[in-house]
């Protein structure tokens, strides 16, 4: 009992230790209860979160805040009603193609493993196989009938809809516009003298912001890459599959590997053992090269300073945690975690690196 008591007297002794684990604390459980409920809320912050970069960049060119958050509202609204108008129908058709067309698609495949007990007799029979293949059928049947239903039966709810036309980008605006207010309202709420709580924000918010508006341009840009290079190899569902060719930047390293089966599967299906299959999975796998050798150093060589071992395990805690929003933030949050870590006290007593009260 005495270790214990040491160790909680050496951590805890501390009030700003003490505040800092409240509000972790706290913040992590109104997420994981009331998440679902404040959804709208929170896509509504990070929206914000990722727009307030281009409209700081205005205010610091001398351009007032109002006008500033007008020009950067205005510029994402139109970009996301091109993007529905545009974008969205085609990918969403071949979605829907891509699913529908799954049962020929196993079938193909199942024609061409019911010839390896022939290749490969003594090792692989046709017992083996068709047990193989009845469940690989099973499972891309189920992922296909949920994809669908998640399709027609979230997107097509009129309030789900409803809430995120035309609540969150109000929201949105008000979070830009009346930034500095809300955050000093909710600072009202917490001592007055909090570097600690300080120095970890300030450090989380900057490398937080800087990876957020990095990896929407890397999607963006991995994405339009891809849709390019499939349309020139004139690969089927050319739009979905750079869809999930530009989502897959989201979770390092998983995320590369798992889309490396939609690619291989549908070019597999068009073009059978061919030099255009080899074509097209080269090309994907020359694409994730690229953008993990060139173009993710570039966008966050300052941001993410973490051991591969490090990401893998966050994105598998916050993802576990968060859903999809904890994958995409995984990364700033473990740089988060790790800024925590190095603010908190030693074993061997030095007292709590804080920044001055000056950062403020």
């Amino acid at each position: 009992m005495n270790i214990i008591r040491d160790w909680f007297n050496r951590y805890f002794s501390d009030p700003q230790v003490v505040l800092l684990v409240l509000l972790i604390v706290g913040a992590v459980l109104a997420i994981i209860l009331l998440g679902n409920m404040l959804a709208p809320a929170i896509a509504a912050v990070v929206l914000a979160f990722l727009l307030d970069g281009p409209a700081d960049w205005l205010r610091r060119r001398g351009v007032s805040n109002i006008i500033s958050v007008t020009i950067v509202f205005v510029s994402f609204l139109t970009i996301a009603f091109i993007a529905f108008v545009a974008i969205l129908p085609p990918i969403t058709g071949q979605f829907a193609q891509f699913f529908g067309l799954l049962p020929s698609m196993v079938t193909t495949l199942q024609d061409l493993a019911m010839k390896l007990p022939e290749a490969f007799p003594g090792f692989v029979d046709e017992a083996q196989v068709a047990e193989l293949m009845a469940g690989v059928r099973a499972e891309l049947i189920d992922v296909g009938q949920k994809a669908l239903q998640f399709s027609l039966g979230g997107i097509t709810n009129l309030i789900t809809i409803v809430v995120y036309t035309i609540l969150v980008p109000v929201m949105v605006f008000f979070f830009l516009k009346d930034r500095d207010v809300i955050l000093a309202w909710l600072g009202s709420f917490l001592p007055a003298h909090r570097p600690l709580v300080r120095s970890i924000w300030l450090e989380v918010i900057d490398r937080t912001g800087d990876y957020a508006r990095g990896k929407v341009y890397e999607i963006l840009i991995v994405g339009f890459s891809s849709w390019a290079v499939y349309t020139v190899i004139d690969l089927r569902f050319a739009a979905f599959l750079a869809l999930l060719t530009g989502l897959s930047v989201v979770i390092p390293y998983i995320g590369a590997a798992l889309v490396t089966l939609p690619v291989a599967f549908v070019a597999f299906f068009q073009w059978g053992l061919t030099s255009e299959f080899v074509l097209a999975v080269g090309l994907y796998l020359v694409i994730q090269a690229l953008d993990g050798n060139i173009l993710a150093p570039l966008l966050f060589s300052e941001v993410v300073k973490l051991h591969p071992n490090a990401i893998i395990f966050s994105i598998l805690l916050f993802g576990g945690i968060w859903g999809l929003w904890g994958v995409f933030f995984a990364i700033p949050l473990a740089t988060g975690a790790h800024a925590v870590i190095k603010a908190w006290p030693r074993k061997n007593g030095d007292e709590i690196e804080r920044k001055s009260d000056s950062t403020s």
